[in-house]
């Protein structure tokens, strides 16, 4: 049974930081992909970043040169560093991990969120 959990949420004025992780575990053989998603009240889920096995990085545009999305693949482990929050980063962040178990086709498996509040 994959349990994917996520932690670092909560609440942060205008400029400051958050540190976000999202750990997996069970019958898991390798992680092809892991992502970070947000959505924002009213809004569709958006990716935030993105980065593969071989540690190519992806962002979407906003996020670029505040975000770093990091992995430790001895703990099945994703990061995403956020500096320079700004209120419109409000959201619920989603961690997404395609991966490909001990038997079995590669399979996407989400976290249950964790809330990211910005005050102005």
């Amino acid at each position: 049974q994959v349990r994917v959990e996520e932690s670092g949420g909560g609440l942060v004025q205008a400029g400051g930081s958050l540190r976000l992780s999202c750990a997996a575990s069970g019958g898991i053989f390798s992680i092809k992909h892991m992502n970070w998603y947000r959505q924002a009240p009213g809004k569709q889920r958006e990716l935030v970043a993105g980065i593969s096995s071989g540690l190519s990085a992806n962002y979407t545009d906003s996020v670029k040169g505040r975000f770093t999305i990091s992995r430790d693949n001895a703990k099945n482990t994703v990061y995403l560093q956020m500096n320079s929050l700004k209120p419109e980063d409000t959201a619920v962040y989603y961690c997404n991990l395609v991966l490909r178990l001990l038997i079995g086709p590669k399979t996407s498996y989400w976290g249950q969120g964790t809330q990211v509040t910005v005050s102005s």
